[in-house]
């Protein structure tokens, strides 16, 4: 048997992602071989039912399971073009959905591509004129849904994979779709690897090496991308400031804007996207309202800080319920709404801003224009669209959110020793 690379110290439960191919087939074989693994280890088989045959696959896969008594999840999914991102790649992003969605916390997801991948991947990113952290191709380890994502394979070619396969009398099954060169890897793989290997034999471990320097190379610049994310972060996660940004070279700028926003787990920025943030948000005016969006995702400009966030919509101008205070209130928006150590006597209206609202500050003898107020608190315009307004019963403002308090609320959650608390969606979904 060919050898695996070390496994962790403690091993936690294992999840391979299992299609009934040569290579997914082999791994698994070899993974329940290893003592260590023992009751340890589970599968997933992704239906996408997209070839005639994926009811007999599925079927397949179970007996194979079976045989070896590892548990065996099959996973239904809808796989749509629609997105532009094409069948190849709506694939693959439903399988992986599929995967997260069946881990549990801390588990190790495992799959079996070996080194012909790294290759062919290698090259794909170097024909989209990827960088150095592109061309890295493929981690063996990386973080992946609450747990990790484990790919042993990554330096066994599959003619390692092929003669095992035929040593144990393993049987797998054969994806027509793998011939058809309109898709990218395919066309690597059945029409410009061969010609390459006929000239250099090793051509598919020269591109594995190569991916591996990137990985050193790209190792080497996080680190030093961290350091100066560090100098430029403010208090907030979420911001950075344009001033502090702007005094970096801009080779490092783009590196540090890739990994701030890899740190909040946003989509990672399409090829021209440092480019249309350097163009519209970082060369705006402090006063323009500058953003960049993509995936989901969104990168604002106001006054001297850059804001990044996953895109919510704002909260419905014509939304407005009474609230009586004893449990949170859940927003349109994902945010709720908490009041603790008290609860208001009567039921409270919540809604949203409508304009021309005032509001009285504590210590102050007149009321102000929340708008002002807003303003003058610094607060951004797309945190003012989610803002929610507490009302009293005779539609009197008592409070914008937890920002601003009107006086006769401060005082009242002073004299109960209570607190009114405004959760962002995000606040929320990171405690989960």
């Amino acid at each position: 048997m060919f050898a695996l690379p070390p496994a962790p110290a403690v091993v936690p439960s294992l999840l391979i992602g299992f299609s009934g191919g040569l290579d997914s087939t082999v791994l698994l074989h070899r993974l329940h071989a290893e003592p260590a693994f023992q009751g340890v280890l589970r599968a997933i088989h992704v239906h996408h039912g997209l070839q005639p045959a994926a009811d007999d696959w599925a079927a397949h896969c179970q007996r194979t399971c079976d045989a070896w008594e590892v548990p065996l999840r099959i996973v239904h999914v809808r796989v749509s073009a629609d997105a532009g991102q094409g069948m190849e790649a709506a694939a693959r992003h439903a399988r992986y959905a599929a995967f997260a969605e069946a881990m549990s916390s801390g588990e190790v997801l495992v799959t079996a591509h070996h080194l012909q991948d790294q290759a062919e991947t290698f090259l794909l990113r170097a024909l989209r004129a990827s960088g150095v952290d592109g061309l890295v191709a493929m981690r063996d380890w990386r973080a992946f849904a609450g747990g990790w994502h484990w790919r042993p394979l990554l330096d066994t070619s599959r003619a390692v994979l092929e003669s095992h396969a035929s040593q144990h009398g393993l049987a797998w099954i054969d994806d027509p779709s793998n011939l058809h060169t309109t898709h990218d890897r395919n066309f690597l793989r059945r029409q410009v690897m061969p010609l390459l290997e006929q000239r250099w034999p090793h051509a598919a471990a020269a591109f594995a090496r190569s991916a591996s320097l990137a990985r050193e190379t790209a190792d080497l610049l996080d680190r030093d991308d961290a350091l100066a994310l560090a100098t430029i972060r403010t208090l907030d996660p979420a911001a950075l400031s344009v001033t502090a940004l702007l005094a970096l070279p801009p080779a490092r700028r783009a590196r540090v804007l890739r990994h701030w926003l890899c740190q909040l787990e946003l989509p990672p920025l399409p090829a021209e996207g440092v480019r249309h943030i350097e163009r519209d948000l970082l060369a705006a005016t402090a006063d323009d309202e500058a953003e960049f969006s993509w995936q989901g995702a969104v990168v604002r400009r106001w006054r001297d800080l850059l804001h990044a966030e996953s895109m919510r919509p704002p909260l419905p101008a014509d939304w407005q319920v009474e609230w009586d205070t004893h449990q949170p209130l859940r927003l349109p928006t994902g945010d709720r709404l908490v009041l603790e150590g008290a609860a208001w006597p009567t039921p409270l209206r919540v809604g949203a801003r409508l304009g021309g609202e005032r509001l009285r500050q504590p210590g102050r003898a007149h009321s102000q224009a929340l708008k002002k107020l807003l303003q003058a608190d610094g607060i951004p315009p797309w945190e003012r669209r989610l803002l929610p307004l507490l009302r009293d019963a005779d539609g009197e403002l008592l409070a914008a959110g937890d920002l601003l308090l009107d006086a006769r609320l401060d005082d009242w959650l002073r004299r109960h020793g209570a607190s009114l608390r405004w959760e962002r969606a995000a606040t929320l979904t990171a405690a989960r």
